[in-house]
């Protein structure tokens, strides 16, 4: 091995250790001990991982690895972390002890769709996972800064390092907001298995006038006056050795001794120190090594004798090791001492230093072992070998381990293959009919010179659909699943939107927008969604002119509540100070003229990007064109200057998700007004889809209620961490409603009025069940993406949302109509609100 010091890279798991030196000759170990300890690689499992709590199974534990994006990013607790508290960690257990001098961390980034990270944090460890100990700095901080994006890894090192198996990252904030952490520890395995020692407290020298404390500062046990030093580790294991000078010390801005631990032989009637040092478990010691302070120009030299005892159980070994060094009168440097313990087994060792002057000081204390013996040390000679008899029979029971593994590895691997093959041969026909290309209708429109629609010829599309579902045992994660989806033609990223995309050209008859497969406008909203999809047409002929809204001014909007956030901006509830004012004669309010209105107001970040701030002024235009009474209004703006806003309608009962939840079945909410609810979200997406419009992502969490059960349709429940179980991330990129929408939206990335229509027979049923379950709650989320699969199939083995108990007949079987595999056999909206209409009974 060639070893140069500031170079050294060495596996973590390997059991010979070599240690460079520094110049004093002390072993480096900050220095040599940086390397990852599992958590960006994998070493440590996700049985290891854990949390105080988790704030969804996507944010679990498990996802807290540094440089990995799985599941939602990161691990993310599950309430918001107070200012100061500790109460939410992230814990890790190393299985072993280790030396750890680094730690990593990182926030939630997810592609672009994170942005949370934890501005500070403390650690707590522990050796044995019962008593756990505050980390602090060598002045006495505990508070570690964090990280200022969700992106960039911050390093910082541990001074002093710490000795644990177990460790928690602790995320605290000056705020409230929330936090999510991606971490990783930097070390190696501690070998000499030291898990506390126990020592007479440091005391105070006074020499010419000057205050040298030579405490020990870092220790991490117990500290009484009478009960001295108990069950704890600190300076004598820090691995940093004191200078010549004990007055000066490696570390700046401390006092004077800090380096040494030090006694003075006054305070001994015995004219020694007792150190009790306990391990990890019986050893076979061979040597321990101790640096001592020798200035003997001011009365401190090494130790003259040390006599150690040796306990493996409950008594102490009658016979000691006693060993003299000699004295060195003439180098007042500071140097190791080693004693040699002649292969003693024990798990304690009781040592006696005795005083040789007026002081005695150490700074570092180490030990050997037999089983973990090559340490290369200035005079040692890198040949000695371990005598150790029971090696030889434990190599060979390794090697007759390691032929059975093998054998083992390779029977299973001789059967998958065999199995795969008999399984191609058995579903060959399956594949065939199973491969298919798909023939999807939608509704096309041509236009006429008074901007009116009509139902115009369907187009198939070219695409080959590969089988991503097999009926057997192997199969496939959602994560694979998703990689296999026919290619958009815009990447998720690219497009900016929740996972929503342009769908790939299909070829559609010239002059007809069949705007399920032609140019589509996403809107990239300020949550890093889209608000409505609309066919480039349309777009075209609403927002060619000019704003339908008038600037309002900033000062008469108070910021109430922050309602959701997302990446590129926040929605917040306001309330706005004559409102009343600019609005247009055909709106009104239901206050009156001198109180303030209730708005939501979504706001761009300052430091959005240009397509961002264009999608932004786009969104503005469409919006001002949308007057109907079930459809949030566009009522203000404000882009005269930074933030960019746009300020909407809010209704008093907030959203219909929670508002509903907040009932009992057959309580306080008749029939009636569910089917009245009903009625007007059908009102709401017929105007919208008279306009050609898709909105991608209707559910209740996404209608807003008023006086007397009036519902209008919004855009902005993605942005609220309350819906975040809503959502499935693929990849850490896309973020889909998939209990919502339509398998061709899932499968094929198509998004049409009659994808909208499969989300509003989902709407419905979660109004007529009063929201108190989520969509397909027995399902998980891999579950329910290959129920989309069988939806494809169409083999009558799909599963559908169950008929809830105050839901009449009528209404559950337009739900089953909005289901329909195919897609042109489902109702139009105009069909859907006249049904609607038609059975209130």
């Amino acid at each position: 091995l060639a070893i140069i010091p500031g170079c050294v890279r060495l596996p973590v798991s390997q059991k010979l250790e070599v240690l460079v030196h520094n110049q004093q000759g002390c072993p480096d170990f900050a220095g040599v001990c940086r390397y990852p300890l599992g958590m960006s690689g994998g070493q440590i499992e996700d049985k290891d991982i854990s949390a105080s709590s988790q704030w969804s199974e996507s944010t679990a534990a498990r996802y807290g690895r540094l440089d990995f994006e799985d599941g939602d990013g990161a691990w993310c607790p599950d309430m918001s972390v107070e200012p100061e508290s500790t109460k939410e960690f992230l814990q890790i257990d190393l299985r072993s002890l280790h030396f750890i001098t680094l730690v990593g961390t990182q926030g939630r980034h997810a592609g672009g769709f994170g942005k949370e990270f934890a501005q500070m944090y403390q650690i707590k460890y522990s050796r044995n996972g019962r008593r756990w100990v505050s980390w602090r700095n060598r002045h006495g901080r505990q508070v570690i800064e964090g990280n200022k994006n969700a992106y960039d890894t911050v390093l910082k090192d541990l001074e002093p390092p710490i000795i644990a198996r177990f460790v928690r990252f602790m995320p605290i904030t000056d705020h409230s907001m929330n936090v999510c952490m991606r971490v990783e520890l930097y070390g190696c395995e501690w070998l000499d298995g030291l898990v506390s020692y126990s020592a007479p407290i440091g005391q105070l020298m006074v020499h010419r006038g000057q205050h040298i404390y030579l405490n020990d500062s870092v220790y991490d046990g117990e500290v009484g006056y009478s009960s001295g030093m108990t069950e704890g580790l600190g300076q004598l294991t820090d691995g940093v050795c004191g200078l010549d000078d004990f007055t000066h010390s490696h570390v700046y801005n401390v006092w004077p001794g800090y380096d040494y631990v030090g006694w003075t032989n006054e305070s001994f009637p015995g004219n020694y120190v007792e150190i009790l040092f306990e391990f990890d478990r019986i050893r076979n010691f061979t040597t321990m090594k101790v640096h001592c302070n020798n200035m003997f120009p001011k009365k401190v030299k090494t130790f003259r004798q040390a006599t150690c005892f040796f306990r493996s159980s409950s008594d102490w070994e009658p016979t000691p090791v006693t060993f003299s060094p000699v004295m060195d009168d003439v180098n007042p440097s500071a140097r190791f001492v080693t004693v040699a313990l002649n292969n003693r087994m024990a798990s304690s060792i009781k040592c006696q230093y005795f005083f040789a002057d007026a002081w005695m000081m150490f700074s570092e204390i180490t030990f050997q072992s037999a089983k973990y013996l090559l340490r290369f040390s200035p005079g040692d000679d890198p040949t000695h070998k371990v005598d150790d008899s029971n090696t030889r029979i434990l190599i060979g029971c390794l090697v007759a381990i390691i032929f059975i593994l093998v054998a083992i590895i390779v029977i299973i691997l001789w059967r998958q293959v065999w199995q795969k093959m008999l399984e191609k041969a058995s579903r060959r026909m399956l594949d065939d009919e199973l491969t298919a290309s798909l023939s999807i209708q939608s509704e096309t429109f041509t236009y006429n010179n008074n901007n009116q629609s009509s139902a115009g010829s369907e187009q198939e599309s070219n695409s080959t659909y590969e089988r991503i579902f097999p009926l057997g045992p192997d199969y496939q994660e959602p994560s694979r699943l998703i990689r296999k989806l026919p290619e958009f033609s815009l990447s998720m990223e690219e497009a900016g939107t929740s996972g929503v995309s342009k769908p790939v050209q299909a070829g559609p008859q010239e002059g007809v927008p069949h705007y399920a497969e032609a140019d589509i406008v996403n809107l990239q909203g300020v949550t890093g969604s889209n608000t409505y999809s609309v066919p480039a047409i349309t777009m075209d002929l609403l927002s060619g002119k000019d704003l339908a809204v008038e600037e309002f001014p900033r000062k008469q909007l108070t910021f109430k509540e922050k309602l959701g956030e997302g990446q590129f901006g926040e929605v917040h509830l306001c309330e706005a100070e004559g409102m009343q004012e600019f609005m247009d004669k055909d709106f009104s309010f239901d206050v009156s003229n001198n109180q303030p209105v209730l708005v939501a107001v979504k706001m761009l970040r300052e430091d959005a990007n240009k397509n961002a701030r264009t999608d932004f002024l786009k969104e503005i235009k469409i919006m001002s064109r949308l007057k109907d009474p079930n459809i949030v209004r566009l009522l203000g703006v404000c882009v005269c200057s930074d933030p960019l806003c746009m300020i909407t309608e809010y209704m008093e009962n907030g959203d219909l998700n929670q508002f509903l939840s907040r009932h009992e079945p057959e309580g306080q909410i008749a029939y009636s007004n569910l089917h009245h609810m009903a009625t007007q979200i059908a009102s709401g997406m017929k105007y919208l889809s008279s306009l050609n419009f898709v909105h991608r992502d209707l559910a209740t969490r996404n209608c807003l209620v008023g006086k007397d059960y009036t519902i209008k349709i919004a855009d902005f429940g993605m942005s609220r961490n309350l819906y975040s179980g809503d959502y499935y991330r693929i990849q850490g990129r896309a973020v889909l409603p998939i209990r919502w929408m339509a398998w061709e939206s899932i499968l094929l990335g198509k998004f049409t009025t009659a994808s909208d229509v499969w989300a509003f027979g989902v709407t419905l049923w979660e109004t007529f069940t009063l929201c108190k379950e989520q969509p397909y709650s027995q399902l998980s989320d891999e579950q329910v993406i290959e129920n989309t699969g069988e939806f494809f199939r169409d083999q009558q083995r799909q599963i559908y949302l169950p008929q809830p108990a105050c839901c009449p007949d009528p209404i559950y079987k337009l739900m089953l109509s909005c289901w329909q595999r195919n897609t042109n056999e489902r109702p139009s909206f105009q069909e859907i609100h006249q049904t609607l209409l038609g059975c209130l009974v």
